[in-house]
C-alpha cells in the first residue's frame, strides 16, 4: 500500500504562486493515475488535475486551466502541481492521490471513487 506525503503548502498574496510536490512511498505498478484535489472551506472535495504516469496530456479543473500544470518524476516517485496566478478563490486543503495500476480516463479522472490512497493534506492560503 502505497503512502503518499505532500509539502509546499503555504501562505501567499494573490497573483502569487506555489509548488506543490507528493512523494510515493512505493508504486507497485509502473502505470497509475495521480491526482490532486482540494477542499476548500465549506465545500466538498473537488478534483483540480490528474494525470497517467504512463503517458498523456493531464486533465484539469476548467477555473485552473492556464494556471497550475500538473507533472511527474517517475525516478523520484513524484508528482508536482506548480500553482501561478493564484486568487482567494484558490484557498483549500489540497491532496494528493492515486490509483495504483490504472490509468486516468477523461469521465472519471475528477471522481473521489477513482483513487484509493490519499496523502493527509497541504494547506494553501491566498489573501486578497
Amino acid at each position: 500500500q502505497v503512502q503518499l506525503t505532500e509539502s509546499g503548502g503555504g501562505s501567499v498574496q494573490a497573483g502569487g504562486s506555489l509548488r506543490l510536490s507528493c512523494v510515493g512511498s512505493e508504486f507497485l505498478y509502473r502505470n497509475n493515475c495521480m491526482g490532486w484535489f482540494r477542499q476548500r472551506p465549506g465545500k466538498e472535495r473537488e478534483g483540480v488535475a490528474a494525470l497517467s504516469t504512463g503517458g498523456g496530456a493531464p486533465y484539469y479543473l476548467d477555473s485552473v486551466k492556464g494556471r497550475f500544470t500538473m507533472s511527474h518524476d517517475r525516478a523520484k516517485k513524484s508528482v508536482y502541481l506548480q500553482m501561478n496566478d493564484l486568487n482567494p478563490d484558490d484557498t483549500a486543503v489540497y491532496y494528493c492521490a492515486a490509483r495504483e495500476g490504472g490509468t486516468c480516463l477523461s469521465g472519471y479522472w475528477f471522481s473521489r471513487d477513482t483513487y484509493n490512497e490519499w496523502g493527509q493534506g497541504t494547506q494553501v492560503t491566498v489573501s486578497s
